[in-house]
């Protein structure tokens, strides 16, 4: 477990938290959450493709339910063909099931990397993982634009993710489906809608709100990707 923990450290937390160091000490102004905001968009574009890739996927198949749900009713009684003909549907429209997930999962150790440097970056531990030719700023100053402190839970910043995570839910969800998508997908529409939102908030409101300033990075960021993407279809 600690060899795991070290190579995490080698290989995503120490490059990440060496690069969020860098900003804040080189960016006008020295401002940690300039510095996290900054960071976060870099990430992001690192991931444009992916990101897109997933969103495009999320997308059509939320399209595709109703189709699906007719299939399901069709075959309700054999699953074989069932699966035959939601395999034959997906070659059809060149879809892969699973092309919404993979980019997220590869994701995955970089976001849990990032989320431990904006949750103990701000440590004057921390600097220890500072890379030699990487300048010690000796203590970071946690706050946002003089105001708000990044080391502390914050409310504001909790509800703003949350509203965010409401409308990137909101636009990616197809219009009109009306009772073609069935009950059990429009219950999962509305539950990624309405529930992840609150628990976004609620998971936030006990967190560092630096982690809230890069939610919410991230969330304008996949929105503004979200319209780019749909525009282009």
């Amino acid at each position: 477990m600690e060899a795991l923990t070290n190579l995490f450290n080698l290989i995503l937390y120490q490059p990440l938290f060496n690069a969020l160091v860098v900003l804040y000490q080189y960016l006008p102004g020295g401002d940690f959450g300039i510095a996290v905001i900054v960071l976060t968009i870099l990430i992001r574009i690192v991931f444009y493709p992916a990101m897109l890739k997933s969103i495009k996927s999320q997308k059509a198949m939320q399209e595709l339910q109703p189709e699906l749900k007719r299939i399901q009713e069709e075959y309700k009684n054999d699953k074989e063909k069932q699966s035959k003909a939601m395999m034959e549907l997906y070659q059809k429209k060149g879809m892969n099931p699973f092309g919404g997930c993979l980019p997220l999962l590869i994701q995955l150790p970089i976001l849990l990397a990032l989320y431990r440097v904006f949750w103990k970056g701000l440590q004057s531990e921390q600097l220890s993982f500072l890379y030699s030719f990487v300048s010690s700023p000796g203590q970071i100053d946690p706050f946002f634009l003089g105001v708000i402190d990044l080391s502390q839970p914050h409310i504001l910043l909790a509800l703003g993710a949350g509203i965010l995570q409401f409308f990137q839910g909101k636009m990616i969800t197809p219009k009109n489906q009306g009772k073609a998508a069935g009950q059990m997908v429009q219950m999962m529409q509305k539950q990624m809608i309405y529930f992840f939102p609150i628990i976004t908030v609620l998971f936030l409101w006990q967190l560092p709100s630096a982690i809230g300033l890069y939610w919410m990075t991230t969330s304008v960021f996949t929105i503004i990707q979200q319209k780019i993407a749909f525009k282009n279809q």
